[in-house]
């Protein structure tokens, strides 16, 4: 095993590696730029190195830096967490070239999956289920339309280079194909510096499903069960699950699935963690969608219903041990839904809320899990992704789920900036979402047949009221740092979103 490891990567998910690092008694090294100077990462960690100013391009973005910071302090191989260099094949290779291991997959699979097109191709080879699209790039508006009109509308462009919706446009009809071919090309040139696309199907309101996979160096993989990853904005997940309720209505659904996805990822020659990610449309028919070729952001909620520890296994992997588990131990148990707590406001189109943290209270009891970067008096930055935390809970069944994580957030409290606790509340009390009718348009509707009161004059009474309260609290117990007990009674009644 590894005597010493560098986190290449900042909040949460740097804390969550570094935790995991302290339990298998490795040493840790956190890099950090200006912004972060002060993070929980750098507190927590063994060693820090600074890596340079805020802008992630002179930062967490260079690989020399990165690199060299391992070098100079003897860490043997690197976690990349998720984003920033993680599905960088170059960054993977230059590790290998400087003698540090690259803590997830080959170079190689980066590259195979890397490309949504060639990725295509490797799963049709592979006897995995795509949705009906091209299988090179589109080169034109011209050709754009002699392949949409083939296939039929509504087509989606997609950018061949990267995810997340950027460079993706959903096209309804031929008047429409012109201007979103030029707009969806120009955003991923802009965002992953190519500007290819292509041109596939659109499944109206299709769940989003994904399989993790996990695998050894000798070959041998299997598959961790699915995550339901339907509730998104800007095509990016905020609510995460694990079982799906699909798998309740379909339990065959479960071994098709994972069966394809290791598949997949077999094509690619892959090993360590990984995710295939599916599209299901209302018939129960999926499709290959992509690979993220690292660890996901909602990894803990597969553990929390597998109770095995993917961190720890990415380590044993990449230290060279092999897979001890086969597909029969994997059992899943219960169920288990994270929110994605985010400095944002949900009802400004999510806008980010960066700002100084300045009373910040934790959710705590059976079955709660909180993987958070921050501190009270921490200043979320503008430089980077205004995620503070990963709330996740585990109960018996996806009623007592929904049920825990209410009482988690009522529980959760971020005073000096915005946050979307609120809006996760809004969303898990509607009936909708209770019923397990998830699809990737779900927030949209959602908005749609639903708003946010607004306070009437009794409410602006009772907070202007409570704003006075909470003001004389504080300045009574600034002495003796008890908690006020007016705001205290307040958030226990669920109100606290009146002081946003």
């Amino acid at each position: 095993m590894f005597r010493k490891v560098l986190v290449a990567n900042r909040g949460e998910i740097a804390v969550r590696v570094l935790r995991a690092l302290r339990e298998m008694n490795i040493a840790s090294v956190a890099v950090y730029s200006e912004a972060d100077r002060g993070s929980l990462a750098v507190r927590m960690s063994d060693e820090a190195i600074p890596i340079g100013p805020s802008p992630s391009s002179e930062s967490y973005l260079s690989i020399d830096k990165i690199l060299a910071a391992a070098q100079a302090t003897g860490a043997e191989a690197i976690h990349p967490g998720y984003g920033f260099l993680s599905e960088n094949a170059d960054f993977a290779e230059a590790c290998e070239g400087a003698g540090v291991v690259f803590v997830g997959p080959p170079a190689s699979s980066i590259r195979a999956m890397g490309s949504k097109i060639a990725a295509r191709k490797l799963a049709i080879a592979a006897g995995v289920p795509v949705v009906p699209g091209t299988e090179k790039p589109v080169s034109d508006p011209a050709e754009a339309r002699r392949v949409a009109a083939a296939i039929g509308y509504p087509v989606l462009l997609k950018a061949s280079a990267g995810g997340g919706g950027k460079g993706m446009r959903l096209v309804e009809s031929e008047a429409d194909l012109d201007s979103a071919f030029r707009d969806a090309s120009s955003e991923a040139e802009r965002a992953f510096k190519s500007g290819e696309v292509y041109l596939e199907r659109a499944i109206r309101k299709p769940r989003h499903v994904e399989i993790q996979v996990l695998g050894d160096r000798s070959g041998h993989l299997i598959h961790l069960g699915e995550r339901e990853c339907s509730i998104q904005r800007r095509h990016q997940k905020v609510i995460e699950e694990c079982p799906s309720p699909l798998m309740a209505e379909r339990p065959e659904l479960r071994r098709q699935m994972g069966e394809a996805a290791v598949r997949a990822a077999k094509a690619a020659g892959y090993f360590n963690a990984g995710t295939v990610e599916f599209l299901v449309n209302e018939h129960g028919d999926f499709f290959f969608l992509e690979m993220n070729t690292r660890l996901q952001v909602e990894h803990p909620v597969t553990e929390l219903v597998t109770a095995r520890d993917l961190v720890h296994w990415q380590l044993r992997i990449a230290a060279g041990e092999k897979l001890t588990l086969e597909q029969n131990d994997i059992t899943w148990q219960g169920h288990a839904i994270e929110c994605r707590i985010y400095a944002e406001d949900p009802d400004n189109q999510f806008y980010p809320s960066p700002g100084k943290i300045l009373q910040l209270e934790r959710p705590a009891g059976p079955g709660i899990r909180l993987d958070s970067g921050v501190y009270q008096g921490w200043t979320v930055p503008l430089d980077y992704d205004p995620l503070l935390a990963k709330l996740a809970v585990w109960a018996e069944d996806r009623p007592q789920a929904i049920e825990r994580m209410l009482r988690a957030l009522s529980e959760y409290y971020v005073a000096g900036i915005t946050t979307n606790i609120s809006f996760f509340r809004r969303v898990l009390i509607d009936s909708a979402f209770r019923a397990g009718r998830l699809h990737t348009g779900f927030l949209d509707d959602f908005f749609r047949r639903t708003s946010k009161p607004e306070p009437g004059h009794d409410e602006r009474e009772a907070v202007a009221a409570l704003v006075a309260a909470w003001h004389d609290a504080r300045q009574q117990s600034a002495g003796n740092g008890s908690r006020p007990s007016e705001v205290s009674r307040w958030r226990a009644a669920g109100r606290e979103d009146l002081l946003r």
